[in-house]
C-alpha cells in the first residue's frame, strides 16, 4: 500500500491539476493509484466538470471520490479562502472499492439496517470501511449516519459535509466520472485495508460529572437531582476570569460515550450545544436526545483548549498504535477552525505531522465532519476528524 498527497495553489484549473498530478506521480515512483479523492475551492467552480476528466487523464485506473471545498488540505498544509486544489492518492493492493451515490430520493426514510445494506449494497460480512461525503442542503446526514452504523456497525465511517457552496445546488461532489450536485457520495472499502479515526472535538472539562436524573427528549430537567441553571450559577463561581469569559460563550455538554467507567478521558465525551436555558424551572436544552441516567460533564472550548485536546488525543493515539504503520490519512476539520481558531494556518497538520510524522496528509475544511466517538459515528462541528489508512494488522483497540 502506498499513499500520496499534493496541493495546488495556482489559479488557473489546468496549471493546478498539472502542478498536483505532476508531484503525486512523482512521489509515487511508478505505483499507479486506485483511489484518488480530490477536493477543490469554490475560485475552480468553472472547471468542476472538467474534474474527472483530468484525473481519468493523469490515474486511469483510479477511482475518484471528492468534493467542492471552502478551504483544502493536501500535503500536509492548509490553504483557506484562496485557490486551491489536491489531490490525494491511494494505491491498494488487496483492497476493493465499491463507489455508491447515495441521491436523496434514494435514501431511506428510516435507519434500518437492511434498508441502508439494500442501499448502499455492500456486503456486511465483509466488514466495509466508509469514505463518506455529503451535500449540506440536500442530504440528511445524522439520518444516513444513523442508517451507516447500523447496517455495517463494526466497519468505520469518515468523511464530511461539503463546504464550497452556499446554496443548493452550488456544491459539486466527484465519484468516479460524475459530477453530482445532491445527496451524498461514498466508498466502500474492503480487503486489506484498515481505517483508524481521531476525532479532536477541541473541549476541556469542568466541575465534576454528574448524572442525568430527569429529562425529557432534548431537555434536562435535573443533573444530580438539582437544576442545571442552578448547578450552573455555582458552576462559575469557582472559575477564574478568563474562564468565566468562556463561560459566556463557549460553554458546551460533553456526554459519556462508553458506559460503566469511572474515569473519562479526552475524546469520551459527544460535545453537544446548549441551546437554551429556562429560568423559571432551571432546566437546559441541548443539542441532542438526552436519556436518564447517564452521565454527563459540561465543557469550554477555545484555541488553546482545542489544541491541548487535538495534542492529547494524538499522543493516546501514538502510544496506543505504536506498532501500525499509517500509510495515508484524510482530515476532515471545521471551517470554524483553521486560521479561523488559531489566527494562522497549517496548526492542525503541523501538529498531527509533528507526532505521528511525515503521513502522507489531505483533506478539507467541512460544513460537519463525520467521525465515531465510542463506537457509535455522529455528525460534528468545531472538530478535526482525522481517517489513519494502515494495512490489516491485529485488531486495534476502539
Amino acid at each position: 500500500m502506498k499513499w500520496a498527497s499534493a496541493i495546488s495553489e495556482r489559479t488557473a484549473f489546468d496549471d493546478a491539476i498539472a502542478e498536483a498530478a505532476g508531484a503525486l506521480h512523482a512521489e509515487l515512483e511508478g505505483a499507479q493509484p486506485d483511489l484518488v479523492v480530490a477536493f477543490v475551492s469554490p475560485h475552480h467552480a468553472a472547471a468542476f466538470r472538467e474534474l474527472p476528466k483530468r484525473v481519468q487523464l493523469h490515474f486511469p485506473r483510479a477511482l475518484l471520490i471528492g468534493c467542492a471545498a471552502g478551504g483544502v488540505i493536501g500535503a500536509g498544509h492548509e490553504v483557506e479562502a484562496a485557490p486551491a486544489l489536491s489531490l490525494t492518492c491511494a494505491s491498494l493492493p488487496g483492497v476493493t472499492l465499491k463507489p455508491v451515490h447515495l441521491a436523496p430520493e434514494a435514501m431511506p426514510e428510516e435507519p434500518s439496517g437492511p434498508a441502508w445494506r439494500a442501499a448502499l449494497g455492500a456486503d456486511p460480512d465483509a466488514d466495509p470501511q466508509l469514505l463518506v461525503l455529503a451535500d449540506p442542503y440536500t442530504c440528511d446526514a445524522p439520518g444516513m449516519i444513523a442508517g451507516l452504523d447500523r447496517a455495517y456497525p463494526s466497519g468505520r465511517k469518515v468523511g464530511g459535509l461539503a463546504s464550497g457552496g452556499r446554496a443548493p445546488g452550488s456544491n459539486a461532489l466527484f465519484l468516479g466520472r460524475d459530477v453530482l450536485r445532491a445527496g451524498a457520495v461514498c466508498v466502500a472499502m474492503t480487503g486489506n485495508l484498515a481505517v483508524d479515526t481521531i476525532v479532536a472535538q477541541g473541549c476541556r472539562p469542568i466541575g465534576k460529572p454528574m448524572l442525568v436524573t430527569r429529562c425529557r427528549d432534548h431537555s434536562i430537567e435535573e443533573l444530580d437531582r438539582r437544576p442545571p441553571v442552578e448547578v450552573l450559577r455555582e458552576l462559575f463561581d469557582t472559575l477564574d476570569e478568563r474562564d468565566q469569559s468562556l463561560f459566556r460563550h463557549s460553554l458546551f455538554l460533553g456526554l459519556e460515550m462508553n458506559q460503566g467507567q469511572v474515569e473519562y478521558h479526552a475524546g469520551e465525551h459527544l460535545v453537544r450545544n446548549i441551546v437554551g436555558m429556562d429560568p423559571s424551572t432551571g432546566a437546559i436544552s441541548v443539542g441532542a436526545r438526552c436519556q436518564p441516567w447517564k452521565v454527563v460533564q459540561f465543557l469550554l472550548r477555545d484555541a488553546r483548549t482545542a489544541a491541548e485536546d487535538l495534542a492529547a488525543m494524538l499522543e493516546r493515539y501514538r502510544v496506543r498504535a505504536a506498532a501500525p504503520e499509517i500509510k495515508g490519512a484524510l482530515l476532515f476539520s471545521c471551517l470554524g477552525r483553521g486560521q479561523h481558531l488559531y489566527g494562522r494556518a497549517d496548526h492542525d497538520t503541523e501538529m498531527f505531522r509533528a507526532r505521528l510524522g511525515p503521513v502522507p496528509l489531505g483533506g478539507f475544511f467541512c460544513n460537519g465532519e463525520i467521525g465515531p466517538v465510542g463506537g457509535i459515528t455522529f455528525l460534528h462541528g468545531y472538530t478535526s476528524a482525522f481517517g489513519l489508512f494502515r494495512e490489516k494488522q491485529e485488531t486495534m483497540p476502539r
